[in-house]
């Protein structure tokens, strides 16, 4: 199964969170309480998404985090990449691609490759402003289908 760690949920919800707000500064505490998380988890979170330069920390008694730029130009691949590295399915789809013994012969590399960057463009076009964007009235969550392992 392809999953992203739960750091990285957690990162995107915590983006999410601030974009719907995207002018205020943010505290951890804040950020902790409205999306039910351990605050030493968002804290940790905030100041990974900050050396990322997704977000500015501001110091003082009002300080906290803000969005380093408008949620519309913020990707949700570039938040994965952020706090994941680079995204790949396969060893051989890697930026910095592993030694493969069969590298040479192997018939579905291309393939590969060509999933892998799809899936990348896929999380290139969705943007934090969508993903902060108040669900429509009456659209349910679409339900995620499982392939049958029957064939």
């Amino acid at each position: 199964m392809i999953r992203m760690s739960r750091l990285t949920d957690y990162g995107v919800v915590l983006m999410s969170y601030m974009a719907a707000d995207p002018g205020r500064v943010h505290t951890a505490a804040e950020a902790a309480a409205s999306a039910g998380l351990p605050l030493p988890t968002v804290s940790k979170l905030l100041r990974v998404l900050a050396r990322g330069k997704l977000l500015v920390s501001h110091r003082g008694v009002k300080g906290g985090y803000s969005l380093a730029c408008p949620p519309e130009e913020i990707s949700i691949a570039r938040i994965i990449r952020t706090l994941e590295g680079p995204v790949s399915l396969t060893a051989c789809t890697a930026d910095e691609p592993e030694d493969c013994e069969h590298e040479g012969c192997c018939p579905v590399r291309t393939r590969w490759q060509k999933i892998n960057g799809a899936v990348w463009r896929a999380l290139e076009g969705i943007t934090l402003a969508e993903m902060a964007a108040a669900p429509s009235r009456g659209a349910a969550a679409p339900k995620a289908s499982r392939p049958s392992l029957s064939g």
